[in-house]
């Protein structure tokens, strides 16, 4: 009988295709082919509020047994956001950042509850993303078995006293890049913990029809292409401001083609689309169709997204800002990165202009992914992690 390992992530369906919880599905899915996974997650799909969405109780998607339970408290993003405030700018004790930790949920005692009922079924436990209730709590019930993908990202909550000797107590982490790994290791000088640098794959489709489906969507024109939630973090305000000054300074041939929930306002303007979530494989096509992916995040631990892109050939234009973006493109060779408008603004003309020079990025950017992100080598390095886990109990 196979060894049964459980992944624990505040989030988790099909219709979740990007972030620290598509991660989570994806190594699900592809650990199951060497143990026994079983997913414990909640009942949400926002992020934001975590209301109830999906049925409670167990069933199976893609083949894996998915445990969900309903958060206890959904967030009021008021009362979050007054509490955030306040440990972010405020002097303040430990009580008060536990207090924004269990508004900033998912509050699920009872996941948590059944996995210390059900603990000597699992050889490890899976804990995605160090900034939720259910890692901080479960990474500290479990200590010998729990294994961290902490996704963790350069802003204010990784410096938090609630997690200055957190990133000490999980047998291993599974770090997302160099950048994410030296972050926690300056923090909590955990470096001698067991773990290594792995992130992920992806799963890429066998074949692209960009024209199928470019023409039932109803786009027309050249295009660049933004993926990923559509919000202040990812810096899509900031990307609008510098396109739009762009627009009003240069002749630009590349509309702007937005992919995503969107949780904040959109300029209405002809050159910019916005179509809304997508199914995997129309990302895909979408994708395959742009000049390039532009990445204007402000905290990632990993952009997925443009490993997608490099993956088909596509060259990445990131904020360079955030370390994370700026190391990715600097290790692949399959990007350039700004770090402000003047910036952004040469790149963008360069990349619209060089049809030689997008290639010679792509093909760089799909060299790097399939030597560092292919299934086996990610597999492999997961493999590895708990086999030293094996031998040290």
């Amino acid at each position: 009988m196979s060894r049964k390992i459980a992944v624990v992530v505040q989030r988790y369906g099909l219709e979740i295709n990007g972030g620290a919880e598509y991660h989570a599905r994806l190594i699900a899915e592809k650990l199951s082919k060497y143990f026994a996974v079983e997913v414990f997650t909640t009942t949400a799909c926002d992020y934001v509020t975590w209301d109830h969405h999906y049925r409670g109780g167990q069933e199976l998607l893609n083949g894996i047994k998915v445990n969900r339970f309903r958060v206890r408290k959904p967030r009021d993003p008021e009362t979050f956001g007054r509490i955030q405030r306040h440990i972010f700018e405020e002097e303040h004790v430990l009580e008060d950042e536990l207090s924004w930790l269990e508004e900033e949920g998912p509050l699920v005692p009872e996941l948590l509850q059944v996995l210390e009922k059900r603990e000597r079924e699992f050889a490890y436990f899976i804990f995605f993303s160090y900034r939720y209730y259910h890692s901080y709590y479960g990474v500290s019930k479990f200590r010998r078995k729990a294994i961290l993908v902490p996704t963790a990202e350069h802003d204010q909550v990784v410096y938090l006293s609630l997690f200055k000797d957190f990133f000490n107590l999980p047998a291993a982490i599974v770090y997302n890049s160099p950048e994410e790994k030296e972050l926690i290791n300056r923090i909590s000088g955990n470096a001698a913990l067991c773990g290594d640098v792995v992130g992920v794959g992806s799963e890429i489709p066998e074949r692209f029809d960009p024209r199928g489906t470019l023409a039932r969507l109803g786009i027309q024109g050249e295009y660049f292409v933004y993926i990923g939630r559509l919000d202040e973090n990812k810096g899509v305000p900031e990307l609008f401001d510098f396109y739009l000054r762009l627009l009003a300074e240069k002749k630009i041939t590349l509309k702007l083609l937005l992919i995503g929930k969107t949780y904040i306002s959109i300029p209405e303007h002809e050159n910019i689309v916005h179509i809304g979530f997508q199914e995997n494989k129309e990302k895909f096509d979408l994708l395959q169709g742009a000049d390039f992916l532009v990445m204007p995040s402000q905290f990632e631990s990993l952009s997925m997204v443009a490993l997608e892109a490099w993956a088909i050939g596509k060259p990445v234009l990131a904020n360079g800002r955030t370390e994370v973006l700026r190391g990715q493109c600097q290790r692949s060779q399959g990007g350039l990165w700004y770090g402000n408008y003047d910036e952004f603004k040469e790149a963008f003309l360069i990349l619209q202009a060089d049809s030689d020079l997008r290639e010679r990025l792509g093909a760089n950017g799909k060299k790097y992914f399939l030597e560092n992100y292919s299934w086996e080598i990610i597999e492999n390095k997961y493999l590895k992690i708990i086999a030293a886990l094996d031998q040290r109990r």
